[in-house]
């Protein structure tokens, strides 16, 4: 684990690019943990035969051969992944980003693409999900296993941090998905993300991104955390502010504030609620026209 906060490059290239990546920003026995943990939920899936709280199941899951592609808000389903979210190695470098009062979002997961069939996450924005008073908001990816071309890496679309919020809607109710050919949307210029395990991506919250299919003999595991600014506050309706016990006790790092930032930020709210509900993968399933299932087709 390096504790280190970001080069004035990485910065920049965050500011400009809408990412930056934080080459082995964990390793030896913080890795080796998170894999174990992770592995020992896994394992919980045998025998379901429906998705749970904390477990999200591939369409080809049975109870006999279990197949999980993402396990939903890990902080809650271990104590492990409730204090790496407050690890240093992270805070620090958010700091350099956001400021010092940082808070965690409720909804972190473990996306993980299974050798030869992990599923794709179609074109989004995070944004379109959970819109703020402000845009100090990102993402935090740390990779469980090396990620290349082969095993359907993080695709970003560099600047689009800076554009409009796309519609994420099929037949009037939210998708959590971009329809590429109906929006217009050229993602010709989408780069991959290439890393090895212990890895760390940042990515902001209006930032273009998805991935593929996995198609390779070897399995893809992201665990991510969202976050954002304290002041940067949730749109109402969207997250519940009932308990503010909670809702402060996911300051990571600095202190809660009662005063909201206000900035002029463009908002699309994620309503209708999605007709499936429980992951982006569910809420995806009514997207008519997907891109990756045609670009695997033509590739």
């Amino acid at each position: 684990m390096k504790t280190r906060e970001l080069t004035s490059s990485q910065v920049e290239h965050y500011r400009s690019e809408g990412y930056t990546v934080v080459h082995g920003a964990f390793s030896g026995k913080t890795l080796d943990e998170l894999r174990t943990v992770t592995e020992q939920i896994v394992a919980s899936a045998r025998g379901l035969s429906e998705h749970t709280d904390i477990l999200d199941l591939e369409e080809s899951h049975t109870p006999e051969s279990p197949r999980v592609r993402r396990i939903k808000r890990p902080h809650l389903a271990h104590s492990f992944y409730h204090d790496l979210a407050r690890n240093e190695a992270i805070t620090s470098a958010l700091e350099s980003l956001i400021g010092r009062n940082i808070r965690m979002r409720p909804a972190g997961k473990i996306n993980m693409k299974s050798a030869g069939y992990g599923s794709p996450v179609e074109w989004h924005q995070d944004w379109a999900f959970y819109p703020h008073t402000n845009q100090d908001v990102l993402a935090v990816g740390i990779l469980l296993d090396d990620m290349d071309h082969d095993n359907g890496p993080l695709m970003f679309l560099p600047r689009s941090h800076t554009g409009p919020i796309y519609d994420h809607h099929s037949n009037g109710a939210f998708c959590g998905a971009i329809d590429v050919e109906s929006s217009g949307l050229d993602v010709s210029n989408a780069i991959e993300i290439h890393a090895r395990a212990g890895s760390m991506t940042i990515h902001h919250a209006r930032l273009i991104h998805g991935s593929a299919l996995n198609a390779s003999g070897r399995q893809r595991r992201i665990l991510i955390y969202e976050y954002a600014a304290a002041d940067a506050w949730p749109l109402a309706g969207i997250e519940n502010l009932a308990n503010m016990d909670d809702f402060n006790n996911r300051i990571v790092h600095g202190q809660p504030t009662l005063q909201p930032r206000m900035e002029d930020v463009p908002v699309r709210m994620p309503l209708p609620v999605a007709k499936y509900q429980g992951s982006i993968y569910e809420n995806q399933r009514t997207l008519e026209s997907r891109y990756f299932t045609k670009f695997e087709r033509s590739n």
